[in-house]
């Protein structure tokens, strides 16, 4: 598996350089030279597959040539070991619950596979692998929680002082080990451009080996596919053959994953970008204008990113051309009201706790259905974290028919432990420097 950089097409590097780069020197994001199509064979019978096989069957496809089979069986197995079900709400609507995983959020489906991934490549004597992570909400605990122990890995996380749920900071702050997690008086996007310039600051470079554990990574980006194909799979066990997707974005590394999917042969009807307050893609398809903007706190701190990096991944996917994107995708947005109002709307109806994002995914499914009554795709929209990391926002009655995972009760008794900065990069900088010591 050759890849090339989104700013020069000519670049060649390997899957394990660009896992360990995450970035190339030039600010693009590593893509697939070729993207592979899955053996039709396999497409037509699917649903005679499990997770894991389905798993095994794409990253072999994609990685065939990186990793032997067999070490390539291990690994996925040893990543993919939790379900991700289909919920049906009425006849042509169901929820793809993605949070079944240790960290309750779908990003372990990234963050596990990539861990294992790096683990795999890293020799033994090799120096000290620096993993630089940014997070508004879920993605630093499916990281810390992957990495958790790894011989010769470190973790740095990044997250906004105060704009991340209670559970989700537990799970950042309480693991110690070779995971340090720092509070950064700022926003998500500020996080994001401190471990970008890190990767780009030489003095640091010279001395650690960086890499990546966002959605940049290309590493995270695979195995969120898995999980499109496996609905896929378990709707056809249903007879169902057309399904739009509807996908909470914010980093838009998620739909990134399914526009890849896509390309892989997945047949898919129809994609939605559903977005909070932070919209600077939906603005962009309406107005051809791409202008990012700071981000802005929601319910939905996850999707709290106004300058959202995957979103070039996707426009390589389609060559640029955003006539033909917005054909495939397309994009609402909702406001903290409309998401209370849907997560309540979820629960009247269908008896169904949902966490904002999630409820900001029905929003979109069901206005894409009110404005195309005559698609006839069933619709599946993906659930990524577990209610009970948003307890503020939900009712008394709610809260009282969410159940608590065990790991969520044993963090509760852990003690916290985590550093505070300012947004400025050279602050990070000494940080960073002074820990080595």
């Amino acid at each position: 598996m050759k890849l090339y950089s989104t700013n020069n097409k000519d670049l060649r590097v390997s899957f394990q350089e660009a896992v360990f780069n995450s970035m190339p020197l030039d600010k693009g994001l590593y893509m697939p030279l070729n993207i592979p199509q899955l053996e039709k064979e396999f497409l037509d019978h699917i649903e005679k597959y499990s997770l894991p096989e389905i798993a095994y069957q794409i990253a072999s496809t994609l990685l065939k040539d990186e990793i032997p089979t067999a070490d390539l069986k291990a690994l996925v197995e040893d990543a993919v070991n939790f379900d991700a079900p289909l919920v049906k709400l009425d006849e042509d609507t169901f929820v793809l619950e993605l949070f079944h995983g240790p960290s309750l959020a779908f990003k372990d489906f990234g963050a596990r596979f990539m861990s294992r991934v790096m683990a795999y490549f890293l020799k033994d004597g090799e120096l000290l692998l620096d993993v630089l992570v940014a997070t508004s909400g879920d993605t630093g605990g499916a990281v810390a929680l992957g990495f958790l122990g790894v011989p010769n890995t470190r973790v740095t996380i990044l997250f906004p002082k105060g704009k991340v749920s209670e559970v989700q900071r537990l799970q950042l702050t309480t693991n110690g080990k070779n995971v340090r997690a720092i509070a950064i008086d700022g926003t998500f996007d500020d996080c994001q451009a401190l471990v970008k310039q890190a990767f780009a600051d030489e003095e640091l470079k010279a001395k650690f080996r960086l890499t990546s554990a966002n959605s940049i990574n290309i590493a995270r980006l695979i195995p969120q596919t898995f999980y499109y194909f496996n609905a896929y799979a378990q709707l056809k066990r249903k007879g169902f053959k057309e399904v739009v997707f509807s996908v909470p974005s914010g980093n838009f590394g998620n739909i990134g994953a399914g526009l890849l999917a896509y390309k892989m042969g997945l047949p898919v009807h129809q994609f939605i970008a559903a977005t909070n307050a932070n919209d600077t893609v939906p603005r962009f398809l309406e107005s051809g204008i791409y202008e990012t903007k700071p981000s802005v706190q929601t319910y939905a701190n996850a999707m709290d990113v106004g300058a959202p990096s995957n979103w070039v991944r996707i426009m390589d996917l389609f060559n640029t051309d955003r006539k033909v994107i917005q054909e495939l995708v397309k994009a609402y947005r909702f406001t903290d009201e409309e998401t209370l109002a849907g997560i309540k709307e979820i629960f009247d109806k269908f008896n169904y706790i949902a966490c904002p994002h999630t409820a900001i995914a029905y929003l979109a499914t069901k206005a894409y259905a009110e404005k195309n009554p005559t698609d006839k795709g069933v619709k599946v929209f993906l659930s990524t974290a577990h209610a009970c990391k948003f307890p503020e926002v939900f009712s008394a009655e709610m809260q009282s028919k969410i159940e608590l995972p065990a790991q969520v009760e044993t963090l509760k008794n852990k003690v916290e432990l985590y550093s505070e900065l300012g947004k400025d990069f050279e602050g990070f900088k000494e940080y960073l420097l002074m820990g080595d010591q």
